[in-house]
């Protein structure tokens, strides 16, 4: 194997790689657990380290999650920092009745369009479970961006379908960290529920 293959080897499976982007993605949902602000710009990189890791292990709808990831968290920095237009930061609220009776079919849809297109057209490891992962952290994120406290289960929910697909890859770092984030979903959920607005449900 020449130099140019072995660097060519390095880029498609580094060995840092799996570590370093669970260790930030760990420092930003314990950001987020808190309730700061600095959640978002470590979120960011911690996407586009794991969008490569991904990459390499075939996980499609979890690359596209990324991208996905890397969008929302720069308007959900915004969206912290502002609240019905004026410069101030967002309070924690309540999701609406509705809007979660909507946001459920809509998951559903979702898994099983993007999991068929995934097994149809491309050689995704596990397209469906792939896509629950991504249909589930896609609310999550937008209830985080919103600051509500429900995004805490749909995160636990995420996580769960998230180590069993990850161990089956023998992503076992990945999946081990996915594990802390899982026992982290329920403490977050109970401490933005402790900090709630006053005015449980808001726009």
């Amino acid at each position: 194997m020449t130099l140019i293959d072995s660097f060519r080897e390095l880029l498609r499976h580094p060995p840092w790689l799996e570590i370093v982007a669970n260790s930030v993605n760990l420092i930003s949902i314990a950001l987020a657990t808190r309730n700061s602000i600095h959640t978002w710009w470590t979120g960011i990189l911690g996407c586009v380290l794991f969008g490569w890791l991904f990459f390499t292990s075939q996980l499609y709808a979890d690359v596209t999650l990324q991208v996905f990831f890397i969008a929302t968290s720069a308007l959900g920095w915004w969206h912290w920092l502002h609240h019905r237009g004026i410069r101030v930061e967002r309070p924690i609220t309540r999701t609406s009745p509705s809007e979660l009776l909507l946001t459920v079919p809509l998951g559903v849809a979702a898994t099983l369009g993007y999991g068929w297109l995934l097994h149809r057209f491309t050689d995704a490891y596990a397209p469906f479970f792939d896509s629950a992962v991504l249909a589930l952290s896609v609310a999550g994120q937008i209830l985080l961006m919103r600051r509500k406290v429900e995004t805490w289960v749909f995160w636990f929910l995420a996580n769960t379908i998230a180590v069993v697909v990850f161990s089956s890859r023998e992503l076992w770092i990945t999946a081990f960290f996915y594990t802390l984030f899982w026992f982290n979903a329920p403490v977050g959920f109970l401490r933005w529920r402790r900090e709630l607005s006053p005015i449980a449900i808001a726009p």
